[in-house]
């Protein structure tokens, strides 16, 4: 090679330097992805204090399809969707419903759960509806669709509302007797209570259907078809049916 191709192969190869870079950073880019880890079996800490979960596995599945890089970090359900708004995560995956009022703040992506409210009452209530509720005490996560449906039945200031940051709180207030009912989506309720004696689970045919959603920011197009094509990939092989029976221990049946 003479001395004028080494130059032209050099100088190329500087200039191939400046441009790549930037495609390389915007495909190494680690999303950040907010779950709060206290709802089980959606997400929560195992004993290595790792995040793990049926959220945690859907959203891993769905990156390793996308060839995304995530972290995952352990965020408080109240606080969830300020961290999404001022740029502190890029998606969200906790369980989050599906519903009009967050669609004019948040976008979401297709639902990947079925999901209904469950009422978890003591073995001896008589509490059979949402309805039986009323006068009574009732706990619930601030800011979840059970606390929309309870201020909905029963007025946002009722003092017997009593709203807590986290499942297991409202399930341990539940069980300490300080209430008479505590309302939640049906996979963690279930959970909750099969793990706590003395309480039982109580469906009302009622409650509307749900669905659970990633979200992301208001406009993210990109992201959210790169999440949507991940899901549907993740349900046609068969990754979200192995998922759901891990975790649920029952095969998926679409709804």
């Amino acid at each position: 090679m003479n001395k004028r191709s080494f130059s032209r192969v050099l100088l190329g190869a500087v200039a191939g330097a400046f441009l790549l870079p930037a495609a390389a950073l915007a495909q190494a880019k680690t999303l950040v992805v907010a779950s709060s880890a206290t709802y089980a079996p959606f997400a929560f800490e195992n004993k290595d204090k790792q995040i793990v979960g049926f959220d945690i596995d859907i959203i891993n599945a769905i990156a390793k399809k996308q060839g995304l890089a995530l972290r995952i970090v352990n965020t408080p359900f109240s606080s969830i969707f300020a961290s999404l708004g001022n740029g502190d995560v890029d998606l969200v995956i906790s369980g989050v419903t599906i519903n009009d009022k967050r669609k004019q703040s948040y976008d979401f992506s297709d639902p990947y759960f079925d999901a209904r409210q469950l009422i978890a009452v003591a073995q001896g209530s008589s509490i059979a509806s949402l309805k039986d509720i009323a006068g009574k005490k009732v706990a619930v996560v601030s800011g979840s669709t059970a606390d929309d449906v309870s201020s909905r039945e029963f007025g946002k200031a009722s003092p017997n509302i009593r709203r807590f940051e986290s499942t297991p709180l409202i399930i341990s207030e539940l069980a300490s007797g300080g209430v008479d009912a505590a309302i939640g989506d049906n996979g963690v309720i279930a959970y909750r209570v099969s793990q706590t004696q003395g309480l039982k689970t109580v469906e009302d045919p009622h409650f509307p259907k749900e669905y659970f959603g990633i979200v992301l920011r208001k406009g993210d197009k990109e992201l959210r078809d790169k999440v949507n094509a991940g899901l549907a990939a993740i349900k046609a092989d068969g990754s979200y049916g192995a998922i759901y029976k891990k975790w649920f221990h029952q095969e998926y049946t679409p709804q």
